[in-house]
């Protein structure tokens, strides 16, 4: 594996089977087990402040909600990725996700694309989920 000079995610006990599934190369959010809302990694329910939840598979399909193009080096490890996308998707269970879209040029990104994901093991700890338009 190429030695990964990028920032990496924080992997803490909240948000350790997140990280676990995409070593996987699954999507898993968790869904509270009082109200049934599903979210991104946290300790309590935004919905019902509750903090019974489990970890769920989700589709891993959604669509791109918002994006930006970075042009700009604000990072020395991402001045070779100039440009490259910062882009939202809202996942077709709801949670919204903010990840990179690739197979794509940032000039074809469009509000409403239809995404998938796909995942990119970047460190032999480290899976990074991403997403590419759906054909």
């Amino acid at each position: 594996m190429v030695e990964y000079n990028k920032p990496l995610p924080e992997i803490t006990p909240d948000n350790q089977p997140f990280w676990e599934a995409c070593k996987r190369h699954e999507l898993c959010l968790q869904r509270c087990q009082d109200c049934g809302h599903l979210r991104l990694p946290s300790p309590i329910c935004q919905q019902c402040l509750s903090m019974n939840s489990e970890w769920v598979r989700v589709s891993g399909r959604g669509k791109v909600y918002t994006w930006t193009t970075i042009y700009q080096r604000y990072h020395p490890a991402f001045a070779e990725e100039l440009p490259y996308n910062v882009t939202m998707v809202a996942l077709e269970e709801g949670p919204r996700l903010l990840a990179n879209i690739v197979d794509c040029k940032n000039e074809d990104l469009r509000i409403g694309m239809e995404v998938e994901v796909v995942f990119e093991d970047v460190t032999e700890e480290i899976t990074l989920p991403k997403f590419r338009p759906v054909t």
